[in-house]
């Protein structure tokens, strides 16, 4: 069997999905990856050829971002958002996955493991959001007004791509033009903000603390130490929260991990995928997860 790379959008839960699917020639585990709130595919585009040496790769553009439909009679709430994922990889007949999610992919991710726990083998969760409140309710309100779409543009286009990109990422020095077009693209067509606007109003809060503590799924926190999206507080509350759960914390990192630090990201990936469930629950460290002498990382674990 041949390595097989393609690109597809597929109608699953009342939406056009896109997706990229990496069939490794002989290997047995799948990565699904989704990606962080206002991202798209292109954010992994460093860890994903790393993870295609070894794994089959599906990465997964949530509506409405990226090649995916921008509709906004569509659901958009993290529950929906959930099910898009479990239909679509139901429809591709994928079972016993890694499901990795970014940012705001990390709690669609911890939707997915509540509703199909069956279905995800080990999650890893990358600087994940949690433990977010509902939208307030005046903004909900105003959301109804038409042509708020336009507030939306008007209040992206004004904090600016480079902006956005230096509050995400520890040292600036790495963003470039090609960066900065992969995260511009998707917001170059006015849809993209009636959808986002429907999204104010369909998004619930995160999962509690007692919708976590019921995940039983292994699940590997990785986080930048320098992390002003989602800080690294959330990331041990986390932890704390998710029964089986261990924490990485990258030194000289930001948000965007995955473009940040993907070796590093993929040598811990590596050694949680290996590690049995015996090892990933051991607290007595005699059968570490991880292996010492990793200078760029602080770990803790349960």
């Amino acid at each position: 069997m041949q390595e097989q790379d393609f690109a597809k959008v597929v109608q699953v839960n009342g939406a056009n999905v896109y997706f990229e699917h990496h069939q490794h020639p002989s290997a047995s585990e799948t990565f699904v990856l989704l990606h962080g709130f206002l991202s798209s595919t292109f954010s992994f585009r460093r860890l994903t050829p790393l993870l295609k040496q070894n794994y089959n790769v599906i990465s997964i553009d949530l509506p409405p971002f990226g090649n995916s439909e921008k509709n906004n009679r569509f659901i958009y709430s993290y529950d929906n958002l959930a099910n898009t994922v479990i239909a679509l990889l139901d429809h591709l007949d994928v079972r016993n996955i890694h499901l990795t999610g970014h940012s705001m992919g990390g709690q669609i991710a911890l939707n997915v493991m509540k509703k199909a726990p069956s279905l995800v083998e080990k999650g890893v969760l990358l600087c994940s959001s949690g433990y977010l409140k509902k939208m307030k309710w005046p903004v909900t309100m105003l959301s109804h007004i038409p042509f708020f779409h336009l507030y939306v543009k008007l209040w992206l286009t004004r904090s600016g791509v480079r902006n956005n990109l230096e509050n995400v990422v520890h040292d600036s020095k790495m963003i470039d033009d090609e960066m900065m077009f992969g995260y511009l693209k998707p917001f170059l067509e006015d849809d993209i903000f009636k959808a986002l606007t429907r999204m104010i109003r369909d998004r619930e809060g995160d999962l509690s603390g007692n919708d976590l503590r019921n995940i039983q799924t292994p699940c590997l926190l990785v986080w930048g130490e320098h992390d002003r999206v989602v800080p690294l507080s959330t990331g041990h509350k986390l932890k704390q929260d998710i029964p089986n759960s261990r924490l990485v914390v990258l030194k000289e990192t930001g948000h965007l991990v995955p473009e940040e630090k993907p070796e590093e990201v993929l040598e811990h990936i590596h050694q949680f995928v290996s590690a049995s469930t015996a090892e990933f629950s051991d607290d007595t460290q005699t059968q570490p997860l991880y292996k010492k002498g990793l200078s760029q990382a602080l770990i803790s674990e349960t």
